[in-house]
């Protein structure tokens, strides 16, 4: 029997595999605590850096002796020691790594202006609110913030922080407390809308402006018009009263001369002034001095007889008056002094209080209410058109102070007027009344 080649085995070169032993168990010496090896890098985590470490030197493994037969299985190799080390520090510093990144990704650069003071800084707030709070910047109602205090935000922004400053203002004679925040009174001024061209400001324009705020007087530039003399001036002004607008106006005023508006207050836009030129003098002059009167009462005299027992003089006083023309016209004499030079007398009147008689012989038993019908229709205080005649009985004034009356016959009491028409009668009869005394006899 012919044999194959192929069919007769082929003795084997290497020798026989002999397996290896086991490894002994791994224990680990990396210490996370201490440095290890020599630093290769830094990885920055808020303020603290960290140190990244290459690996120790790894001895090359001795090759296995011994032929290695096919299809046999093999061991993996086992790790050195340094290898085992390595790992829980790759570890870390991926641990690091990771956590700067999130650090990195919240961290933003942005600028703040402060009352022009710019800068820029890093932080970690989420909106401007936290970053006023971050920088300790306290803001108030009269503070402006741009953008808003509750805006998100960003990388690369822009945040604005003008403080109020307080302004004592006067305007054109006008007080007021005014905020801005402006950092200069030019900028100020500009902001509130006040017209600067031609006008007085009491400090420099470009004065700062600082938290504490100033005082600040401002005149805006008025047309005013100037009548005086007969001529009008019209004038750009800043003045601060009427009186130093009239002298820009090149009017002057001389001794009592005035304004038509007081000169000391302020001159308004559009308004007109005219000067009043007033002219003085003193004026002496003797008046009288009006008498009283005395009145006493007499027992002895019928009631409504008077008899004037002084008749009075009038006394004499010696006035100052002070005499002005404004503009040619002549104004009410004002009395400036008064001396008196002969003190009056006054009259001294007797008034009868005797009651009067009820009946006046040879008078009695006439009809007198048909007179009175017939002079007034009996009314007491009847006056005739001409006002020379009155009472029931139609007095005139001398006759009525003949029999004794006082004061006008429609003023008497009416039995007062039948009693003196009775003492007429007596001495006249009826001829005073020649139309109606007829009518005395029933």
């Amino acid at each position: 029997m012919n044999t194959c080649p192929q069919d007769t085995p082929t003795p084997s070169p290497y020798p026989p595999y002999t397996p290896y032993p086991p490894y002994a168990p791994y224990t680990p010496t990396y210490v996370p605590t201490e440095p290890y090896g020599t630093t290769y890098g830094t990885a920055t985590y808020g303020a603290r850096s960290y140190g990244l470490h290459e690996a120790e030197t790894v001895p090359s493994l001795p090759r296995q002796g011994g032929p290695v037969r096919r299809g046999a299985r093999r061991k993996p190799p086992a790790r050195p020691a340094a290898v085992r080390r390595l790992v829980p520090q790759a570890l870390v510093v991926a641990f690091l790594a990771g956590g700067t990144s999130a650090f990195v990704a919240k961290d933003k650069a942005v600028e703040l202006n402060v009352d022009g003071r710019r800068r820029t800084l890093h932080t970690f707030a989420d909106d401007v609110t936290g970053l006023l709070a971050e920088q300790g910047l306290d803001t108030g109602a009269h503070d402006r913030v741009t953008p808003g205090p509750g805006a998100a935000l960003s990388s690369g922004d822009e945040i604005d922080v003008r403080h109020g400053r307080p302004l004592r203002l006067t305007l054109d004679g006008r007080r007021q407390r005014v905020w801005t925040t402006a950092r200069t009174v030019d900028a100020a001024l500009r902001e509130l809308g006040v017209r600067v061209e031609g006008a007085y400001v009491s400090v420099a324009p470009s004065r700062r402006i600082g938290r504490e705020g100033l005082a600040l007087d401002v005149r805006t530039e008025r047309t005013v018009t100037v009548m005086a003399d007969g001529r009008e001036r019209r004038l750009r002004t800043n003045a601060a009263t009427v009186r130093e607008a009239v002298a820009q106006a090149g009017v002057a005023l001389h001794g009592e001369d005035t304004t038509s508006v007081a000169p000391d207050s302020f001159p308004r836009d559009g308004q007109t002034v005219t000067v009043m030129r007033v002219r003085g003098h003193r004026e002496v002059r003797e008046e009288p001095i009006p008498f009283g009167e005395r009145r006493t009462e007499d027992p002895t005299l019928f009631r409504g007889t008077e008899v004037v027992r002084s008749a009075g003089h009038e006394g004499m006083r010696r006035v100052t008056y002070g005499v002005r023309t404004v503009n040619g016209v002549r104004q009410p004499a004002r009395r400036l002094r008064t001396e008196v030079l002969r003190q009056p007398e006054a009259r001294v009147v007797r008034v009868g209080t005797r009651p009067l008689p009820a009946s006046v012989a040879g008078a009695e038993g006439l009809d007198w209410e048909a007179l009175a019908r017939c002079e007034s229709g009996g009314r007491a205080d009847a006056v005739d058109p001409s006002g020379t005649y009155g009472g029931l009985y139609q007095f005139d004034v001398r006759t009525w102070r003949e029999l004794g009356g006082r004061g006008r016959p429609e003023d008497a009491p009416p039995a007062e007027q039948t009693y003196r028409a009775k003492k007429l009668y007596v001495r006249r009869g009826a001829a005073p009344w020649p139309h109606c005394g007829a009518l005395l006899n029933p």
